[in-house]
């Protein structure tokens, strides 16, 4: 069995726990119904180039995999629970989410199938990601899906969390919401900062956002949660989790990347930060 370690404890967020090993060996030791939230992305068994995982296995072995891990996920969620899973297929690859989605079909309900916008065209003009794909069938990939899963399907959300204004302001009385702001719904546009270098994505292949795991964190609406990332990475979910004032758990089998996230938890305990605007 794999020998676990824990990070130290960090000056002003001694909740956070950071766990370095596999997910299957931690997730079992983890108390059942612990968990609020759990907002992770999974290696995309796209050939990306991990430190220390290989991110081509054969497709039943690696979708057989990620629902061992569910079943895990399922067992240390609360009743009232949320599990983001973002995860995206590929050009030539398209329904590797989709089938993973009927893998974990008898384990969760689908409660909402979010598309993560990551570039958009409006006017001539080209905001967000752009990475150029090569040839001639394929358009460029702007998107990736974030499953929303639940353990009934009646988890109520905080929707005005991470709403948006009304552009026709007479909507507000005219359909008597409380203040003007509407739900987002399920088209969530999260560019990435330009980065020139692979050092300022610390080195890791697949990283998202920090509003991403922000949004997930509000949308689900509770206070004092606890937030779970069995694939933390350089740990985004888990900074999200100090600057949302949540506890958060970060599991990672890449020592190097539990290091990385263990000084950005740091860093961000730092601050003096307040719930930015949407």
């Amino acid at each position: 069995m794999e020998q676990l370690a824990e990070a130290e404890a960090l000056p002003s967020a001694s909740a956070h726990r950071l766990i370095c090993g596999d997910c299957l060996t931690v997730l079992p030791t983890l108390e059942a119904e612990l968990v609020d939230v759990v907002v992770t992305s999974p290696p995309y068994n796209l050939g990306l180039s991990y430190r220390g995982y290989d991110d081509r296995r054969a497709e039943d072995e690696y979708l057989d995999w990620l629902a061992e891990v569910a079943s895990q996920v399922r067992r240390v969620m609360k009743p009232d629970g949320s599990f983001f899973l973002n995860i995206s297929g590929s050009s030539s690859a398209p329904w590797m989410p989709f089938e993973l989605i009927v893998r974990l079909r008898p384990l969760f309900v689908l409660q909402n199938h979010i598309v993560w916008i990551k570039s958009i065209a409006t006017k001539g003009d080209s905001v967000g990601h752009f990475k150029p794909v090569g040839g001639r069938r394929f358009l460029h990939h702007n998107h990736e899906h974030i499953f929303h899963l639940t353990l009934s399907g009646n988890v109520k959300l905080d929707r005005l969390a991470i709403g948006v204004p009304f552009k026709d302001k007479s909507n507000i009385a005219r359909r008597g919401h409380p203040k003007d702001l509407r739900c987002r719904g399920n088209t969530w546009f999260i560019p990435y900062d330009t980065v020139q270098s692979k050092a300022e994505k610390f080195h890791h292949p697949s990283t998202f956002p920090l509003a991403l795991p922000r949004w997930c964190i509000r949308l689900h609406g509770r206070e004092n949660a606890v937030v779970l990332d069995p694939f933390m990475g350089t740990g985004t979910t888990v900074v999200a989790a100090e600057l949302e004032n949540t506890r958060g758990i970060g599991i990672d089998c890449d020592p190097s990347y539990v290091e990385i996230a263990r000084r950005r938890l740091s860093e961000a305990s730092q601050v003096q930060h307040v719930l930015a605007p949407i």
